[in-house]
């Protein structure tokens, strides 16, 4: 009974264009961001904040970019790792080779420099669709995680081509335990996932669809197919290299090109497919999914099978079960788990009426 709209009435366009209408969705969101932003600092320890919170963040950021295209524009990609690799580098060397540069400015241009690069390999989209679009960007993938590796510069020359991140400073505050970088990064993936919400509400999001929907019809009705599918790469990859800024700065703190390699591609791919296709929010609950599942499985196997089972195999169960679930989610519910939270409020919203 408490999930209702009924009597919210909007008295302008803007009102009833907001991102959240319903007045429960803006209650509910607002105490979510505010548990992460208050309560989540307090009382969780180191661990949790480094190794699940700011990844689950990170990943979340990574899959919204894979998700605007792939989910609502419809353009097959598997380089968003190599993306990201782009803005981690890219920011780097924006803070090393210009003195006094902003740490948000820097990964903000990291994330420009990423989005340059998929325009570049966004190209090919014009002409070819579906799965040859998929290997031209697995061709990205390859070719840029190559290009860091032998081109000592974006490395500036270490002989081991990792990068040691530098210090983060705001405004003269140093963000260095967990939990200021915790809340930075949180800030960032907050305001994009936002952004990201509204745009794909808006002129362009609305010509992203059409295109996935079927290009032709699209340009038939006046939509510039050139335009709009370069867009979605420059969009896309934009959050990807600010996510991959934000995964050298804040969570590993140094990184090396073949750290992003292909298999973080596909695992970014297997965050949207688990937590749905043109989804914001099943851009998190993937990303949550993908990166608490193996810790569950190396916590409650052995705990329940004890010394029958070895580490190798608990290893090889998240091989199994990553499979798996990706089959289940393809055949029985292709929308993921966004779908599956739509399907509840929408039986929140009849109850305690039949369905």
């Amino acid at each position: 009974m408490l999930y209702r709209e009924a009597g919210q009435f909007k008295a302008s366009y803007e009102a009833d264009q907001q991102i959240f209408p319903i007045l429960q969705d803006r209650i509910g969101v607002m105490l979510l961001i505010g548990f992460f932003a208050l309560a989540v600092p307090l009382f969780a320890d180191q661990y949790w904040l480094k190794a699940i919170l700011i990844p689950v963040l990170i990943f979340s950021l990574a899959a919204i970019g894979l998700n605007i295209l792939t989910g609502y524009a419809g353009q097959l990609s598997l380089g968003s790792a190599a993306f990201m690799a782009v803005g981690a580098f890219g920011a780097y060397n924006f803070m090393l080779r210009i003195d006094g540069m902003p740490f948000l400015v820097a990964i903000l241009l990291g994330g420009l420099c990423a989005a340059l690069v998929g325009v570049m390999f966004g190209l090919p989209s014009l002409r070819i669709k579906g799965f040859y679009l998929a290997v031209a960007t697995l061709a990205a993938q390859f070719f840029i995680v190559w290009a860091l590796v032998k081109i000592e510069w974006f490395s500036n020359y270490s002989s081991s081509g990792v990068i040691t991140a530098q210090q983060i400073e705001i405004l003269g505050f140093a963000f260095e335990g967990p939990q200021s970088k915790y809340l930075l990064t949180l800030f960032v993936v907050v305001m994009m996932a936002l952004a990201a919400k509204n745009m794909v509400r808006s002129t362009t999001g609305r010509s992203w669809m059409a295109v996935r929907d079927m290009d032709v019809a699209a340009e038939v009705i006046g939509i510039r197919l050139m335009r709009t599918k370069l867009t979605a790469f420059a969009v896309s990859s934009f959050y990807c290299g600010v996510a991959g800024a934000l995964y050298a700065y804040t969570y590993i703190g140094t990184v090396e090109p073949e750290g992003f390699n292909l298999d973080l591609s596909f695992k970014i791919l297997f965050m949207i497919i688990i937590g749905g296709v043109g989804s914001i929010m099943g851009s998190f609950l993937g990303a949550a999914f993908i990166v608490l599942l193996p810790i569950a499985l190396d916590v409650f196997v052995p705990m329940l099978l004890g010394d029958l089972v070895s580490s190798s195999f608990v290893s090889n169960l998240q091989l199994i079960v990553f499979g798996g679930l990706i089959v289940f989610f393809l055949i029985v519910e292709p929308h993921g788990l966004a779908r599956l939270w739509q399907i509840g409020k929408e039986k929140l919203r009849l109850w305690p009426f039949p369905h």
